[in-house]
């Protein structure tokens, strides 16, 4: 029988094809998968848009990771935001229509935007980690590797806020 896996996705190991640079990036961006997924399984969507003394609700943090990851994803390939970005950014403000697959379907865009984003540190050239980038409307300058580490650090900071609100929200919702 083979052992059981650690908790941590860092502890597994190196992740195949992600340059050593990456894989801190990487392992961060499964784990925030791994603990979104396994937080939100059962969450009931009619809580989506609760903000407990004014918080950001679940279904804005959920649209939030994917959408920005999206985003960070195209300045790292030094690329211009599509139509399409900028109506799913205008869109990341709830409420959110509640209809009984939206966690679902919030929850699988979020793994979408991972995979993609494993795709790409996989085809990411090291050589390139230190060339400039744009960042937003202004072009604020950044590097390759500081956007792609941001999105890794955005992303767990955003799960770690949305953790602690549907924890709050389901406990809310028992009273």
């Amino acid at each position: 029988m083979p052992a059981p896996q650690p908790l941590e996705v860092w502890l597994r190991g190196p992740l195949p094809g992600v340059p050593a640079l990456l894989q801190p990036v990487a392992h961060a961006l499964l784990q925030a998968r791994e603990e979104l997924t396994a937080a939100l399984h059962d969450f009931p969507p009619a809580l989506l848009n609760e903000r407990p003394a004014g918080v950001a609700s679940v279904g804005f943090h959920l649209q939030h990771l994917a959408g920005v990851l999206n985003r960070l994803l195209t300045y790292a390939r030094a690329e211009a935001l599509t139509d399409s970005q900028f109506a799913d950014f205008h869109a990341e403000v709830p409420p959110l229509p509640i209809e009984p697959e939206a966690v679902q379907r919030l929850v699988a865009r979020f793994s979408q935007e991972v995979d993609a984003a494993l795709a790409q540190l996989q085809t990411t050239d090291v050589a390139t980690l230190a060339e400039g980038r744009g960042v937003g409307r202004a072009q604020v300058p950044s590097t390759v590797i500081g956007i792609l580490t941001h999105a890794a650090e955005h992303t767990t900071r955003h799960l770690g806020q949305l953790l602690v609100t549907a924890k709050w929200v389901r406990s809310l919702s028992l009273v």
